[in-house]
């Protein structure tokens, strides 16, 4: 068994992305590995059922501040983590997932979640569970709440 070298960190930018990153950084230091940060933003943000446009430079504007978001997320880290790469792009995130994952040629994802059950995971699906169930490598899942301190 070879140790992960490369890990995938694919973060939402919600109240998890910390916990998540806290442990991605510090596998990553004990095992000296580099770390990939993606945030994918799902567009259209609506879906089909609401009939609204939304217009280039609201997605324009949205784009920005989610960069600037993630900006700071991962500035936040200086000192504690050299970053390999930290992306921010447009699309399904299970899909953006799977592709980064084969081109960064990734060893290990650590990514969160939420841990919804029932009517909620049904209604918004399971980003997580997609992954774990079609990614080309391991995945590690850190859940809401149960992160400590290593």
């Amino acid at each position: 068994m070879n140790l992960p070298r490369t890990i995938l960190v694919p973060i939402d930018l919600g109240d998890h992305t910390t916990e998540v990153l806290d442990y991605a950084v510090g596998l990553a230091g004990r095992l000296d590995a580099k770390l990939h940060i993606l945030h994918t933003l799902p567009l259209p943000v609506i879906g089909s059922e609401i009939p609204v446009t939304i217009s280039d430079s609201a997605i324009d504007d949205l784009f920005a501040a989610r960069r600037q978001e993630l900006d700071r997320t991962v500035t936040s880290y200086a000192g504690k983590c050299a970053f390999a790469s930290v992306e921010l792009k447009t699309g399904d995130p299970r899909t953006g997932i799977q592709e980064a994952a084969v081109r960064l040629r990734a060893d290990l994802i650590v990514m969160g979640t939420h841990g919804r059950r029932g009517v909620s995971r049904l209604l918004l699906g399971s980003v997580a569970e997609h992954v774990a169930r079609t990614a080309p490598c391991p995945v590690l899942l850190v859940r809401s709440g149960t992160a400590t301190d290593r």
